[in-house]
């Protein structure tokens, strides 16, 4: 007998709307959120300050000028200029190492962040949908990470594989920048610390959305496993992931910031926001100046972004 496929109710059917049309409705309904926008003013600064770095009038952010050790904000230069936030203990130029600095951390902590997604979704779609021992396996590879703190295991990782371990020295001898090394490690680090915590968090949802009646339909239509799982069951878990993976990329900068204190992020002259701090620290109260500015701008970022995460999240719920 011929094999009936029963029609799937309008109810249970996934929301396919056009990306653009999606995009519009959140942008539409991020302005009724005044904290939402605050937030995305917060992120956008930032983002207008990484990508206009080298259009602004700004001094080199690694000059260092030693008549001009740690002077106050507001100070003028012996050429008639002025440190508008002060410099450092090098005599550089704070505000040029902010802004410069942004594009630092933006670039390696979006890039960590999407990497990390990208493999914990990849786990947490496979262990949800094929179950099994695919799910044991993954789930307890998943809780062995999730066992260590996760700045301990960033901190194991970087010691063992950074510029200055063996292996770093070797790949640095292979041409490879020490940054791109650092960088790499960076990404490695987080995305065995992150991965796990994505992973759990999309095989809950793929639990559930793999017993609707559209997944039935597509495995009824003959749809290979990695279709199902990448084009009908990922996409509609994105509101949940989408808020997650903003407020994940506030803890990934806090991360580097953190890293960068202990001189286990990018390696120096980089103005990285945390090596910054670490640099002037043991100068105590002369140094404040050059203290709270990066600290703000951390501060600042990973507050946008969890404003911008509570107003996505209040956007899904609409939806």
């Amino acid at each position: 007998m011929p094999m009936t496929v029963t029609s799937v109710p309008a109810t249970e059917m996934p929301k396919r709307r056009p990306l653009l049309l999606r995009i519009l409705k959140s942008i539409t309904l991020l302005r009724e959120s005044y904290v939402g926008m605050f937030g995305a003013v917060l992120v956008l600064f930032w983002l207008v300050m990484a990508v206009g770095a080298d259009l602004f009038p700004l001094r080199d952010p690694l000059a260092q000028s030693a008549p001009d050790l740690l002077k106050p904000a507001l100070s003028l230069a012996p050429d008639g200029t002025t440190y508008w936030l002060g410099t450092d203990d090098k005599g550089r130029d704070i505000l040029s190492r902010l802004i410069f600095g942004s594009r630092l951390v933006l670039f390696w902590s979006v890039l960590a962040t999407v990497v990390a997604y990208a493999v914990g979704m990849l786990l947490g779609v496979m262990a949800g949908y094929r179950g099994g021992w695919w799910d044991e396996v993954i789930s307890f590879i998943g809780n062995v990470f999730l066992s260590f703190p996760p700045m301990v295991l960033f901190l194991v990782i970087l010691t063992n594989f950074g510029p200055t371990s063996s292996m770093g020295q070797y790949i640095g001898s292979l041409g490879v920048g020490s940054t791109v090394v650092s960088g790499v490690i960076i990404i490695v680090a987080i995305t065995f610390g992150t991965a796990p915590q994505v992973a759990r968090i999309v095989r809950g949802l793929v639990l559930d959305l793999k017993t609707r009646d559209y997944i039935a339909a597509a495995e009824v239509r003959g749809e290979s496993p990695l279709y199902i799982m990448l084009v009908e069951l990922l996409p509609n878990a994105r509101g949940p992931l989408i808020v997650d993976a903003c407020l994940r990329l506030g803890y990934v900068i806090i991360a580097i910031a953190v890293l960068g204190f202990l001189s286990l992020g990018l390696p120096p002259p980089e103005p990285d926001w945390g090596k910054m701090i670490a640099e002037v620290r043991g100068f105590g109260a002369m140094a404040s100046n050059a203290m709270i500015w990066p600290a703000m701008a951390i501060s600042s970022l990973v507050l946008g972004l969890n404003l911008l995460a509570d107003a996505l999240r209040e956007i899904s719920l609409r939806d």
